[in-house]
């Protein structure tokens, strides 16, 4: 869940600011700067990215049969928002300034936020070790998950997991919708 929120938050900053780059008038500006450089991250790795990592963190109970630690897993998503924001917001400061991209060498005037960005890339993959290490140990070692532990509606989470061979032993039959969710709310889930 903590991943699918900062999939929308940072999705739609690279989304909005796309519209900068898509108006002339701004464009001449910031055509071939550090802006279109964290435009591109946060659309390519805050989009993709994050969403693959949500994926992992859905998927994995049902792969494995085993579960991670939950508290550290929304730890290490912090993390990894907050370095991701340090290192990709400063170059949409740096290229609203007017830092260009390809350089191999940089102004003094743009030193300070590439000290920050670089804190940041360090913070990102502080948060990126943490997530890995805590995903394999939870497949390794993790408490077992149950069938279904995120208590979802839809057929994949009907069998086994991890699934047999062929997913299911038996053809499974289908009794309600994929969003009828009326068994959990009665439940007080």
């Amino acid at each position: 869940m903590v991943y699918t929120i900062m999939f929308v938050m940072l999705f739609s900053i690279g989304g909005l600011t796309g519209l900068h780059l898509g108006s002339i008038a701004t464009d001449i500006h910031l055509h071939d700067t550090y802006f279109v450089v964290a435009h591109f991250h946060y659309v390519m790795f805050g989009g993709t990215g994050i969403m693959f990592f949500a994926g992992i963190h859905y998927w994995l109970p049902k792969m494995t049969g085993r579960l991670y630690n939950e508290k550290l897993a929304n730890i290490s998503a912090g993390v990894i928002f907050v370095g991701f924001n340090m290192l990709y917001f400063t170059f949409f400061i740096m290229g609203f300034n007017g830092m260009p991209r390809r350089y191999y060498d940089s102004l003094p005037e743009f030193h300070t936020y590439h000290v920050v960005a670089t804190v940041g890339s360090w913070i990102l993959v502080t948060g990126m070790i943490m997530m890995a290490y805590n995903l394999i140990k939870g497949a390794r070692s993790g408490a077992p998950s149950g069938d279904n532990p995120w208590r979802a509606a839809t057929l994949e989470w009907q069998t086994t997991s991890p699934p047999p061979l062929l997913n299911f032993d038996k053809i499974p039959e289908v009794t309600k919708g994929p969003y009828d969710f009326e068994e959990h709310e009665e439940a007080g889930v």
